[in-house]
């Protein structure tokens, strides 16, 4: 491993991100501010009005329309980031759908947050699950040290050419966003020396490569354009794992797909994504302390999910609750059912929970429940954690 000199700060996810994208030096950056986003966005603008990054930064009018101008940038042949949360990634899921297909690598920072109605600004994880089937990457992070990390190996799986598509990083709401703890930042040059200069195959503005962008696809194309940008989802989880690697070889972090946790002889375990892992590995560590053989697994890389790998990580595991924030009216909720797929055909017995909604917090006593529930026999149901009404044993 290169011996790389770190700098300690204290920072928010959301300026942990901001210098992250400070040190990739974006070409453009379209943007419009919202909650809890804003100072990813507040803070980046701040250095380039300082001079500390040549980005053009350009103001819209909405969401979809910082989209919008991100699509045709990175098309265009320039590095393009920007950032968006809730509503702001409702109104821009349309043209996220439409960035995939046309393979535009956008790389955009999410602060997540719980969509309306009623309003609520803080968060949970609706609005990227809003996004899930829109052919972009999502990875998410657990903590500020994450949310950096993650933002400078974006464009490089991103801008892959085996990938090309645009690529959500995720940071909950307020508890990271807001939440200031020491980050240790790369030297520029090195970040930039990682991500490497912008190439795409095709650029929208290259005469002596004419190519066309956008055209209308009937049904005897658009069936294998659309499997083509799926091919291009799933290739991405080899090469996040490859980028991972080179991360970890070059600056000594490992951040791979999944974050497995104790997992080595676990019998009963937690599957989630975010923050709240760190309050779910206290109990982890607790139960451990008394002799249980638990163990947690936060996903990192939701979009393409690691199928395999939970199935790998999940071997010899009896039974597992998987923790959503996040709820799907009707159905399972979203991580349960990627889960679910990943362990069918195996003795894994999978709960579901949904916890945290419009940002409240996951108790250790919730925590606790969850494990102390799955020394019992089955139940179909969906169980909430926190929920106002329900007592420690989850009855009403």
């Amino acid at each position: 491993m290169a011996k790389v000199e770190l700098a300690l700060q204290v920072l928010t996810g959301a300026e942990a991100t901001a210098h992250a994208m400070r040190q990739i030096r974006p070409d453009v950056v379209p943007v419009y501010p919202i909650t809890p986003q804003t100072p990813i966005i507040q803070t980046f603008s701040r250095f380039v009005a300082d001079g500390k990054t040549d980005t053009v930064l350009v103001q819209v009018e909405s969401e979809h329309s910082a989209m919008s101008a991100a699509v045709g940038s990175a098309l265009a042949g320039a590095r393009t980031m920007t950032a968006t949360a809730s509503q702001g990634l409702a109104l821009m899921v349309e043209v996220v759908y439409i960035a995939a297909g046309l393979r535009a690598p956008v790389v955009i920072a999410v602060g997540n947050r719980a969509l309306s109605g009623p309003i609520n600004i803080h968060g949970d994880h609706s609005d990227g699950m809003l996004a899930r089937d829109s052919g972009a990457v999502q990875i998410y992070a657990l903590d500020a040290q994450e949310a950096y990390d993650l933002t400078v190996m974006a464009p490089r799986v991103a801008e892959h050419a085996r990938v090309l598509l645009p690529v959500m990083v995720g940071q909950d709401g307020f508890n990271v966003t807001h939440s200031a703890e020491p980050v240790a930042l790369l030297p520029d040059e090195e970040v930039q020396a990682f991500v490497g200069p912008y190439e795409i195959p095709y650029a929208l503005l290259d005469g002596n490569a004419p190519s066309s962008h956008g055209v209308f696809a009937m049904p005897d194309s658009y069936f294998e354009l659309r499997h083509q940008m799926i091919s291009a989802v799933e290739a991405a989880e080899r090469v996040y794992g490859e980028v991972a690697e080179d991360y970890r070889r070059l600056f000594g972090r490992w951040l791979p797909a999944l974050d497995a946790y104790r997992m080595e002889d676990a019998e009963r375990a937690l599957i989630l994504i975010g923050s709240a892992a760190g309050t779910a590995k206290e109990v982890v560590d607790d139960l451990r302390a008394a002799g249980e053989k638990v163990g947690l697994v936060a996903v990192r890389l939701y979009r393409p999910f690691p199928h395999q790998a939970l199935r790998e990580v999940l071997a010899g595991v009896k039974r597992v609750a998987v923790l959503d924030r996040a709820a799907s009216p009707g159905t399972y909720p979203p991580l349960f059912s990627d889960a679910l797929g990943a362990v069918q055909g195996t003795q894994v017995e999978l709960r579901s929970y949904v916890y945290g909604l419009g940002g409240r917090d996951l108790p250790l006593r919730a925590v606790h429940r969850a494990f102390r529930e799955l020394l019992a026999p089955a139940h179909a149901r969906i169980g909430y954690l926190g929920l106002v009404g329900e007592d420690d044993d989850g009855e009403s």
